[in-house]
């Protein structure tokens, strides 16, 4: 296109009769003049086009390089090195005397009545999931259940569960139990044992944890059962100690102990605490809690001599 003052040159030069001889002449430089700017226009735009390109490809480039650099960020931070391995020694001893009959009695009693009274608690979806195969690393991982963990609940248990029964859509405010056990015994089941529950963050048994959530650190649930006890009122605090749990809490907490252990083949020297297998060292529950008591209960159900247990396994879960 023209431009409109080349335009008007133009026609002046055409309106000038003493200028006809340089019409020729003046009108081939005007082409060559216009000719010449079309294509430095177009050079130019051209240019501008190949800069918007390199500075697109540079964007690019560098969000690409954000981004590995925040994956890689993802994955160092869960490390694929098994943290120190913490000895754990069981206060639970070897007994294969002085068993006081009246215990197993009254627990083979109780197992029966739990039949009909244990019941399934539903919640969250969220707050648990199926045990991982893999690791993040690619490692194959045996997710048969192994370790029993025990909890308290802190507060109510209708208020633990409560808090099991909302969403939680970010992974570390996920948290749940396999069972949980009231002061006046009765047990409630959250999570199936074949799953995971997330009872425990951080955390390790022996120099073993799972890493299988590029964001979190490795943790013991993905071959962990986890059990809680319902923390006495006087326990409601974050002091280190109450007035412990009760009698009735102890008989059923050793006839699931028992189920589990039958079922899995789980050792008694793998009945640990949360305080244990905490790597923060932020936890320890479950406070005040007797190793006597369960002592004498499982000795009754022979899980302290030998492997076969006495306790009648029915239709117990």
């Amino acid at each position: 296109m023209v431009p409109d003052y080349l335009a008007t040159l133009i026609k002046s030069w055409k309106s000038q009769p003493r200028l006809k001889f340089l019409r020729l002449p003046l009108g081939a430089c005007a082409l060559s003049i216009i000719i010449g700017l079309g294509w430095y226009l177009v050079d130019d735009q051209v240019s501008n086009q190949d800069d918007d390109h390199e500075s697109k490809g540079q964007s690019v480039k560098l969000i690409y390089e954000q981004d590995n650099t925040a994956k890689d960020n993802i994955l160092t931070s869960a490390s694929s090195k098994p943290p120190r391995a913490i000895s754990w020694s069981s206060p639970l001893r070897k007994q294969c005397s002085g068993i006081d009959p009246n215990i197993l009695l009254r627990l083979n009693l109780l197992q029966k009545k739990l039949i009909n009274d244990r019941k399934d608690w539903p919640i969250h979806e969220s707050n648990y999931g199926k045990r991982h195969h893999w690791d993040i690393y690619g490692r194959r991982l045996n997710t048969s259940p192994r370790l029993v963990i025990l909890h308290e609940t802190s507060g109510s248990l209708t208020s633990a569960y409560n808090t099991f029964k909302d969403n939680h859509p970010k992974d570390e405010w996920q948290v749940s139990y396999h069972t949980m056990i009231s002061l006046d015994g009765k047990v409630a089941d959250l999570v199936d044992p074949h799953l995971r529950a997330y009872g425990a963050g951080n955390s390790a048994f022996l120099g073993e944890w799972a890493v299988t959530n590029p964001r979190l650190t490795g943790s013991v649930n993905n071959f962990a059962l986890h059990l809680s006890l319902e923390t006495p009122w006087d326990g409601r605090h974050l002091g280190p100690s109450h007035s412990g749990y009760t009698q009735a809490q102890y008989d059923s907490l050793a006839l699931v102990l028992s189920q589990w252990m039958h079922r899995f083949s789980i050792p008694a020297q793998n009945i640990t605490t949360h305080q244990h297998v905490d790597l923060a060292g932020e936890r320890s529950d479950p406070r005040s809690f007797s190793w006597k008591d369960l002592q004498i209960r499982l000795a009754a159900l022979d899980h302290l001599c030998t492997r076969k247990g006495k306790l009648d396994k029915g239709k117990f879960r």
